[in-house]
């Protein structure tokens, strides 16, 4: 391939031709494993609570599973956490886009 061409892609998983996953919600769940929240997980990426909200829940009724657990705040505080079943999912998303980087970098050489 030549030298000055990059090869870039998308990749997405669907159900029924609908999107499931992709990297932009792969990034909100990464997000809310990181901060134990959904609202701040939506301000470090940049997205509004609803849309962070929205994916969540569009994705759960895709696959008919709970993928994020949360408690309403208070006292001790609120929070949201992954279910072993959206981590599964992100572990299945990784292997699909290592073996896309793993072809594309064989191809760029």
């Amino acid at each position: 391939m030549k030298k000055d061409l990059v090869i870039k892609y998308k990749v997405w998983l669907e159900k029924d031709g609908e999107i499931v996953i992709g990297m932009g919600r792969e990034k909100i769940l990464r997000e809310i494993e990181k901060t134990g929240s959904i609202a701040s997980a939506a301000k470090n990426l940049g997205i509004s609570y609803r849309k962070a909200w929205k994916y969540i829940k569009t994705m759960e009724e895709r696959l008919g599973i709970k993928l994020v657990e949360s408690k309403k705040g208070g006292k001790k505080g609120g929070g949201s956490k992954l279910t072993p079943e959206a981590k599964s999912l992100l572990r299945e998303f990784e292997k699909v886009l290592k073996e896309f980087e793993k072809t594309k970098r064989k191809l760029e050489r």
